[in-house]
């Protein structure tokens, strides 16, 4: 194992922040990268990498590992310091109010213009000049603040990629993730060794997310020179939804660790063999396919309905009540689907997101992620 150091721009005089990342495995053509927390406030997946690194060590040290795999446990030292009289405010940067997981860059139209006259008739090749320039690309960046540099030293790391994994949790939720439709025949053993309750599937979600902006430029060049050239199939992006914020156990983390593991030597990135796999718990549903549920009113809100549960158009999932005037406003579902996902918090404001359903119906578009 090696462990690399890479010192971010400080924002203020006195302070200096790093993301620290531990590489595994020899140098293959092979790339596996995965980080924890880019939300800061979302644990569950740090505790799942303190316990990949160790596995990664074990079987690096038995000579298993069958790719280079980068592991970043603490992706976001930003947010990690965003503290307000016990509050931890993970999700935003508070100079900005940016959320950490949205506006990451789009390169692939600067590497096209790059590599046009560059690109050969090989594909172990033509792989090896798309990594070297998207390396270049960020090495050369200057970043302006220290969002910028955090985001910078993230995808140069993460864009060389075959397989990007990142983790995450929800508020109150089951275990789901996030994937590209060309990404989920490769990713489906992640899915299905995690216990996956709901794969969302979105070719573009809207807010440059970090697992699309990983894959863009490779999508990118191979739609402009596909047809020209042997180009590699490119980095397969997948955010895994760890349940929710208080799901941290260290029983839960090893399992999910286990189950990571299990995924990744089933793709063939470490050797052995995992066992009988488990079968998909559902199949993949389309992200504009979700319904989101807002409270219209402020008030106490008290949820109907389990997580899990399949809800019906028309059935009502949550109710806010107002103390005072005893008022009742039922949420009603208008399209229904498996209720995956719900806000944390008891009491709302009005236009509050409360409850996310995972159905085909929707038909959103647009900005389909949470914002």
């Amino acid at each position: 194992m090696q462990q690399q150091h890479h010192p971010l721009l400080s924002a203020s005089l006195g302070t200096q922040r790093e993301i620290v990342s531990f590489h595994f495995g020899t140098d293959s053509q092979k790339r596996v990268y995965i980080q924890a927390a880019l939300h800061g406030d979302e644990l569950p997946g740090m505790a799942v990498a303190w316990y990949l690194k160790q596995k990664l060590l074990a079987l690096e040290s038995a000579g298993k590992l069958k790719a280079k795999i980068t592991l970043v446990p603490v992706a976001n030292p930003l947010a990690l310091g965003q503290h307000w009289h016990g509050t931890h405010l993970g999700r935003f940067h508070t100079l900005s109010g940016q959320d950490f997981n949205r506006r990451f860059p789009a390169l692939g139209e600067k590497l096209a213009a790059e590599l046009a006259g560059s690109l050969t008739q090989s594909e172990y090749e033509n792989r090896r000049l798309i990594r070297d320039a998207i390396d270049l690309y960020y090495r050369d960046q200057i970043a302006r603040t220290e969002l910028e540099s955090q985001r910078y030293t993230l995808m140069r790391m993460a864009s060389q990629a075959d397989l990007m994994i990142d983790l995450h949790c929800d508020w109150d939720a089951l275990p789901h993730l996030y994937t590209t439709p060309h990404a989920w025949s490769e990713v489906e053993p992640l899915a299905r060794w995690l216990g996956s309750e709901v794969q969302l599937l979105a070719q573009i979600s809207g807010g440059e997310p970090f697992d699309e902006a990983c894959c863009e430029p490779w999508l990118t060049l191979a739609k402009r020179f596909g047809d020209d050239y042997p180009m590699p199939r490119g980095l397969l992006p997948v955010t895994l939804e760890l349940r929710g914020v208080a799901d941290v156990s260290a029983e839960q983390a090893e399992k999910d660790a286990d189950a990571i593991i299990n995924a990744l030597t089933e793709s063939g990135y470490i050797s052995g063999d995992p066992g009988v796999s488990p079968a998909l718990r559902h199949p993949p549903t389309p992200l504009a396919g979700c319904e989101y549920i807002h409270a219209p009113y402020s008030g106490l809100l008290l949820n109907r309905r389990k997580l899990g549960e399949w809800i019906k158009p028309g059935e009502v999932v949550a109710e806010v009540i107002d103390p005072v005037s005893d008022h009742i406003t039922p949420l009603v579902a208008e399209y229904g689907g498996v209720l995956y996902a719900r806000n944390l918090t008891k009491f709302v404001t009005s236009g509050m997101l409360a409850v996310r359903l995972a159905g085909e119906s929707a038909g959103r578009s647009g900005e389909l992620l949470v914002m």
